[in-house]
Parts: C-alpha cells; sequence; structure tokens
C-alpha cells in the first residue's frame, strides 16, 4: 500500500503569524504538514497542529494510517533486516499513541505507548516528564515487562520533535534500566534548533549508543522574544466560543462491535505482531454494522478518545473501504487546550469543551474536541460521527449533562454512533 497524502490545503498559521510573528522555516512542505494555533499553557505559547496526525485536525484515516507507515518503512530500511527484527516501537502519549502504532505496523515491530492513564494493579516499569506539555508525567505499563528490556534497537516516535527534551528524559531513563546501543528517534517533523541537536548528540555520546531520526520533514520555528506575554494577551482578548446551534438533539445509537476476545484495544500495555494479525483480520466484519448504520451519509467523522487513537483509526480505514470514496475522517479528543478562532488562516477552527470522563477523581477537568463543530463553514459539517470510547469513558458523564461531549455531539450532526470497546487488562486470560 502506497501512503497517501493530504491534498495541499491554505496555510493554516497565517493568524498567528501576522499578530505575533511566529513562523516556520525549512521544508516547502512544512506548511501542507502543519498549521499554528496559541496554547492555554503558560509554558508554551504556540501548538504545532498536524494536518496528519488524526489528532486536532480530522483528516482521511488513510493520511493518518499512512504517514506512520511510511516512516516505519523508511525505519525498517535504515535499521537493515537483522537489526529490525529486533526492534521495539515506544510512542508517546497521548498525541503519538496511533502516529507510534503506524510507524510499528510498517516496521513491523511490537509496539507500547506511554500513559497518563494509571491502571489499578499494574505497576510501572518506568516513567519520565514531558517538561512543555499541560500533563507532563508518562508512565509505562506493559503487560510483559521484558518488552523493553532487550537490548535491540529502541524506536521512539512523537508527533514532532521540537527540543529533544523529552526523547532525552526517556533516553536516559530507560538506559538506565536497561543500555543498549542504538535508538531512533521518529517524528513527522524535525524543528530542533542547532544547539537542540548537539545536546542530544551529546547526550548520546556519553550513553555510549547510536541515535538517529526519521523525520517527514524538517525545518524550525521562528519565536519573537516576547512572544510568551503577547500569546497571552491575545488568548484572553478573544471573546467567548460562540454557542451551539439551538436546533433538536441528533439521536444517538449504539454499535455492538463484536470486539476480538483478549485483543487489546491499543497500546498501552503492549501490541505484537500476533495481536496485529488478529486486528487485521477482524477488521472488516467490526466496521461492517458501522457501515449499515451510516450507509445513506455523505461526510462522516470517527471521533477517537485521548489515547485510545489507533483502534478508532483502524475503524475508521476499514468503515472508509465499506463505504466507498472520502466520506470518512478521523480525529480524536484531547486533553490540550487550545484557543480556537474561527478564521481559514488558524488551524484550530471550533473547540467543544467538555468534563473529563473516564476519571472518577476528577470529573472538573476539562477535554476538548477540536474541529468537530462546522463553525461558520457549513462544508466543514458532519452529518454523521461516530464516537470510540472505551469501556473507563463509558460513563454517565459522557453521557449527562448539558456539557457532556454526547450531549454536544449531538449538537453538531444529524447522527451519533456510540461504539465502546472493552479496556484490555493484562493478566487476563488467553
Amino acid at each position: 500500500m502506497t501512503a497517501q497524502h493530504p491534498a495541499p490545503a491554505p496555510w493554516t498559521g497565517q493568524w498567528v503569524t501576522d499578530r505575533l510573528g511566529i513562523g516556520l522555516t525549512g521544508s516547502p512542505e512544512l506548511r501542507e504538514l502543519i498549521g499554528l494555533a496559541l496554547r492555554r499553557n503558560p509554558r508554551r505559547a504556540h501548538l504545532l497542529v498536524s494536518h496528519v496526525l488524526g489528532k486536532h485536525v480530522p483528516q482521511l484515516p488513510a493520511v493518518v494510517h499512512g504517514a506512520g507507515l511510511e516512516l516505519g518503512r523508511r525505519v525498517r530500511e535504515l535499521l537493515g533486516p537483522e537489526d529490525a527484527a529486533r526492534a521495539v516501537v515506544l510512542g508517546y502519549a497521548e498525541t503519538a499513541t496511533a502516529l507510534g502504532h503506524s510507524v510499528a505496523d510498517g516496521l513491523d515491530a511490537p509496539y507500547l505507548h506511554s500513559t497518563r492513564r494509571p491502571v489499578d494493579g499494574v505497576e510501572p516499569v518506568g516513567g519520565f516528564e514531558e517538561e512543555h506539555s499541560h500533563a507532563t508525567s508518562h508512565l509505562l505499563l506493559p503487560e510483559d515487562p521484558a518488552l523493553l528490556a532487550g537490548d535491540g534497537p529502541l524506536v521512539l516516535v512523537d508527533d514532532e520533535f521540537s527540543t529533544g527534551n523529552t526523547v532525552l528524559n526517556t533516553v536516559r531513563a530507560l538506559h538506565a534500566a536497561h543500555p543498549r546501543d542504538r535508538y531512533v528517534v521518529v517524528a513527522l517533523v524535525d524543528l530542533r534548533t542547532g544547539a537542540d541537536r548537539e545536546r542530544l548528540d551529546k547526550a548520546a555520546a556519553e550513553l555510549g549508543a547510536r541515535l538517529d531520526l526519521v523525520a517527514g520533514a524538517v525545518g524550525g520555528v521562528r519565536l519573537p522574544a516576547d512572544v510568551l506575554a503577547r500569546a497571552q494577551e491575545i488568548v484572553d482578548a478573544q471573546p467567548a466560543p460562540a454557542p451551539l446551534p439551538d436546533a433538536p438533539l441528533a439521536p444517538v445509537h449504539r454499535a455492538e462491535l463484536d470486539w476480538p476476545a483478549d485483543l487489546p484495544d491499543g497500546g498501552r500495555h503492549g501490541f505484537t505482531a500476533d495481536h496485529r494479525r488478529r486486528l487485521d483480520a477482524a477488521l472488516p466484519d467490526l466496521a461492517a454494522p458501522l457501515a449499515e448504520q451510516l450507509a445513506d451519509r455523505r461526510r462522516v467523522l470517527v471521533l477517537g478518545f485521548e489515547e485510545l487513537m489507533y483502534a478508532p483509526l483502524r475503524l475508521a480505514g476499514a468503515l472508509a473501504d465499506r463505504l466507498g470514496g472520502d466520506r470518512v475522517r478521523f480525529s480524536t479528543t484531547t486533553r490540550s487546550p487550545v484557543l480556537a478562532v474561527d478564521d481559514p488562516g488558524y488551524a484550530i477552527r471550533t473547540r467543544l469543551a467538555f468534563p473529563a470522563h473516564d476519571d472518577p477523581a476528577d470529573r472538573s477537568t476539562e477535554r476538548y474536541a477540536y474541529n468537530v463543530a462546522p463553525g461558520s463553514d457549513p462544508a466543514r459539517r458532519f452529518d454523521a460521527i461516530v464516537l470510540v470510547v472505551d469501556t473507563p469513558g463509558d460513563t454517565a458523564a459522557l453521557h449527562e449533562g448539558d456539557e457532556a461531549l454526547l450531549r454536544q455531539l449531538r449538537a453538531v450532526t444529524d447522527q451519533v454512533v456510540l461504539a465502546v470497546l472493552p479496556a484490555y487488562r493484562p493478566g487476563s486470560p488467553r
């Protein structure tokens, strides 16, 4: 399968560039791959918004999966057959869980992603910090602790490589427990400065390990010195989001998917080659009931749930195969607070904010779905939305209350389908 690429789109970073002077340098394709938005985050003013990641911007599922597959094949060529057969892939929560899984598909390697969700009864085998993030702590919860204990190449996958600090924290933490000779870092875009590159090269030399990098595009970000303060002023001055349409709410239908017994719903606890074969075989039948419910719909969004990106992505791809054409898009909810501006030159046009629905200890925390509501452009409206969550996310907070995610989705589309996947629990019988 040849990876698909999105059609060139208008530059969705111009609004930010005009007001703050933030810009991109480097590869011409950078502007086709990413746009810009402003964060609600005191540590970093801007957000690089990928058009191919399947997080903030709805995209064709073949484009999202294909971007990772292509990077994984490049890693396989870099490593050669012998080292590729010994490699393990580690993706970063929450944004790169599906990207990392797709890279592992292209490499045909075992996969694990970090998580921000503790799991009762599962002890972490490690963790690390992501300093600039809104949620900094990452846990590693493999069902098989030996997954990260080998000496084969470790492939680390993130959506962007901006400073190298997160990768450096990860490599140091894992290398202290299980030294290895080779690491490969994979990202959709590499935007490091020269100083960042030197720091990472020096750290790799100190560890006595080789560290290679594979990226879809290379460049840099131009940041004015006072960007944090000015960005905060702009964010604070923006008007409140427009209310949702005052219209009859769309119906909700629950899709009963026959998820294979004991098949992990993602890479939180590890995903093997056998799991990959089982999922590939099951996907056509899993998509069948969704296709039956959505046969007459012209523009469908499959919306994943935070770290649960890969299974919804593959379901979206199988649904697209059944419905034909380019009727299906894919994106995911997120914890990341970002300013929405309904302007064609801005990457986050609309925002739905809703209470967290998978954490019984903290229902006050907001979560977000971006570019799902149509905003001022009717052509961006989805006439059906398939929301895919796992069992810990199928709670009263998802269903009940004016601010609940399901309530808000019903206000912006004609049909909502809820699909609940069984969250995999380590130690369950095989």
